[in-house]
């Protein structure tokens, strides 16, 4: 995407020429997030592009070309992110929205670990294997109970594809069974509820409890969990605009497992997810400002506006469109009857005021990859080459454990090693630590794919295969 794009500047607002083209992103049997009626009152034709699935990437790629589209708008499925990815790359100068990086957690929930591990933001114990010996093995020694997820897949799983394990047998039983790759293992946290926040341009619109019933612990409502509206919390609230920023999100859903202890963890999260129409009103109102530069104005949406709308039957939520809001203005009556307060955090606050402290945001847009596939695509990188070691990773809101499934190497051997390798000196030693940002992931790259290392400037296919035969010596050694 070129840096310049649409950068937020002193401009005056854009003329009806000016604008940029805008596309809606379709794929086949695929619902579609936003349609014409979400962007009510733009003033240029709004392109279609359908991505047909198959061998339908140069087509796409022409399409959006011949149309000569500035932003494509629209959510990529977890089953065509990789294809998207190199999509974004061969349209350098049109800007996907949502971005291909602020995406990455649609793909998987390992995704959304190594997101949230990333920005340090607080997740249930996670334990990812791609070798199924190892994973026996650990299960074999843990605690139990146990969460064991599919990772990877359609998002809305309903909680069909979660479940909870008491001991071994019952989690090989299982894994025996649903042949999950990779094996995606959390520790069971004990909560009260969990809570589904939505944002726009970092903003709270939405949020709401959903609870398990009595004596259960999903708290999906396909499975017969309740909700309600009613006090989200607020750590639950700053976590979630935290969470946000973190992945530079036009809009975003966070779900936030409320623990008994009092600690808020993240479940899951995505630009995909259900929502009423109302709120995709509302991202397309934002999305519109953003692009326009102020032509279209700003959405003001007040915090807790989900408590009250709320009191309104569902049947009729879903076919609302267009709410808009009055902003708060003080008059003599209004000073002693009208500012609506509440207890919230350590203190009691006017709501009014409360849309200081959460404003919605403008994006800045990153001139560069943060998730590039020939590091982060672990999904297929770690599976190219069946039953290879592979690293089981582990991390924590809590204490961090690291259990070691190769040879144990120390840093400054693995460097020794790889500087034995013609072709290999110090620079790109430094660039594959770069690239790679510890020991452990280098070594998971030489166990499992270790052609990925081309991708290393001034490294060749040649200095690879090189390395690789004194990487096997080394380990049978």
């Amino acid at each position: 995407m070129n840096p310049n794009y649409f950068k937020d500047a002193p401009i005056k607002e854009l003329s009806n020429k000016k604008l940029p083209t805008l596309g809606f992103l379709y794929l086949d049997y695929v619902l579609r997030f936003f349609d014409h009626s979400n962007f009510k009152g733009w003033p240029n034709k709004i392109e279609t592009v359908t991505y047909h699935w198959k061998n339908d990437k140069e087509c796409f790629i022409k399409e959006v070309k011949r149309k000569k589209i500035d932003v494509l708008v629209g959510n990529i499925p977890a089953t065509a992110y990789e294809t998207f990815r190199e999509i974004a790359l061969a349209l350098p100068n049109v800007r996907f929205i949502p971005d291909l990086d602020t995406q990455f957690s649609n793909k998987s929930k390992e995704n959304v670990t190594r997101f949230a591990w990333k920005y340090d933001l607080p997740i249930p114990k996670t334990y990812i294997f791609y070798n199924e010996k190892k994973s026996d093995e650990f299960l074999k020694k843990c605690d139990y109970p146990k969460i064991i997820k599919k990772s990877y897949g359609p998002s809305n799983y309903g909680g069909y594809f979660v479940h909870k394990v008491d001991s071994y047998q019952e989690a090989k039983t299982l894994l025996d069974e649903k042949q999950y790759n990779p094996q995606y293992i959390q520790d069971f946290v004990p909560m009260e509820a969990d809570i589904r926040v939505m944002l726009i341009g970092h903003k709270p619109v939405c949020a709401f409890w959903r609870r398990p019933t009595d004596g259960g612990w999903l708290t999906n409502t396909s499975q017969g969990g309740s909700m309600d509206y009613m006090d989200v919390p607020k750590s639950v609230l700053d976590l979630a605009v935290k969470v946000s920023k973190a992945a530079n999100a036009e809009y975003w859903a966070v779900d936030v497992a409320y623990g008994k202890d009092g600690v808020p963890r993240i479940l899951e999260c995505a630009t995909a997810f259900a929502a009423f129409p109302y709120i995709r009103d509302w991202i397309a109102e934002y999305i519109m400002w953003d692009l326009s530069k102020g032509r279209f104005k700003k959405p003001h949406i007040p915090m807790f506006n989900w408590e009250e709308l709320s009191k309104m039957d569902s049947s009729i939520l879903r076919t609302m469109r267009h709410i808009t809001f009055g902003k708060y203005s003080p008059s003599s009556d209004g000073d002693c009857y009208g500012a609506k307060h509440k207890y919230f955090g350590e203190n009691e606050v006017y709501l009014h005021l409360l849309d200081q402290e959460y404003k919605i945001k403008r994006l800045t847009l990153r001139t560069k990859e943060e998730w590039p596939s020939e590091k982060w695509n672990y999904q297929d990188n770690l599976t190219q080459v069946k039953n290879k070691k592979s690293k089981l990773i582990v991390s924590s809101d809590e204490d961090t454990e690291i259990v070691e499934t190769q040879e144990s190497i120390s840093k400054k051997d693995l460097k020794k090693l790889l500087k034995s390798v013609s072709g290999i000196g110090e620079k790109k030693i430094k660039k594959i630590f770069d690239t790679f940002e510890n020991k452990e992931n280098v070594i998971d790259v030489l166990d499992t794919n270790p052609h990925i290392l081309t991708q290393i400037k001034g490294i060749t296919t040649k200095t690879v295969k090189r390395l690789e035969a004194i990487w096997q010596i080394f380990k049978m050694q």
